[in-house]
């Protein structure tokens, strides 16, 4: 399994101690379990059972299978301290995924942008960010912490953005 996101660790400690996190399309649940092991309870949801069921038995940690993009969206508003999504796109539930943070919760997202598809895949533009998308679909109804764009290369080379952000005000910022 990959290891977690320098991203997501660096910034998971905004999150309010012991709060609830949604590890949305979260796979085999790298996140989830890092969180988990920081004191968090986290629900993870993915529609591949198969790799939730890894998540079985693990402490902190309850899983929801749920197809995110053909069903009801299943989180009621205001319900969540943090939200984790990482290599996940589907703009469509950009809102409600907003909608499901508490006051002073916090987002972390991290997924392809265009420029991607000279490394593969994701390449179709459905599930690659514009410039500058992340930051104009936030900063509106959430206060911006950090945000990146460009290349990486490590672990991988890719082309990503990166935002933390926070509901009604600014958090404090991480070491």
């Amino acid at each position: 399994m990959p290891a977690p996101s320098s991203w997501v660790r660096r910034f998971a400690v905004l999150i309010p101690a012991g709060g609830r996190i949604l590890d949305l399309a979260c796979g085999s649940g790298r996140h989830a379990r890092l969180l988990a092991n920081l004191g968090y309870h986290v629900e993870a949801t993915d529609r591949d059972s198969l790799a939730l069921a890894a998540l079985d038995g693990s402490q902190r940690i309850i899983t929801r299978a749920a197809d995110l993009e053909n069903s009801p969206w299943p989180f009621d508003p205001a319900c969540f301290d943090g939200v984790i999504v990482t290599n996940y796109l589907f703009r469509p539930r950009f809102d409600a995924l907003i909608d499901v943070l508490r006051p002073g919760g916090v987002l972390i997202y991290e997924t392809f942008m265009v420029g991607n598809e000279a490394f593969g895949k994701p390449s179709n533009p459905d599930f690659l960010l514009q410039p500058g998308e992340l930051l104009d679909r936030v900063r509106s109804r959430l206060t911006v912490i950090a945000f990146e764009q460009g290349r990486v290369d490590f672990p991988n080379p890719a082309f990503v953005q990166r935002i933390c952000a926070a509901a009604a005000g600014v958090g404090r910022l991480p070491i």
